[in-house]
């Protein structure tokens, strides 16, 4: 189930928050009843983020060993199969 919680859970109700978290759950807090933040387990985050950091590190590697710069047009052009 969502776990959607006020911001002041965050210090007032942790050790629940953390019990979620652990989990491999998200938790959504909210501030004023907008959406603030979400918190994520750090396995969960490297999980999700995983794909992104190698893809920028075989950018960066290019980028190193080429004079080659593609506007971003280019780049979602190439991504959408233009």
């Amino acid at each position: 189930m969502i776990q959607i919680r006020p911001v002041s859970d965050l210090r007032n109700k942790f050790t629940e928050i953390e019990r979620v978290v652990k989990n491999g759950e998200p938790v959504y807090l909210t501030k004023n009843g907008y959406g603030a933040m979400v918190v994520l387990s750090l396995d969960k985050y490297a999980e999700i983020t995983n794909d992104t950091e190698i893809k920028l590190d075989e950018a960066d590697k290019f980028a190193a060993q080429s004079e080659a710069r593609l506007t971003h047009e280019d780049i979602f052009a190439n991504v959408r199969g233009n």
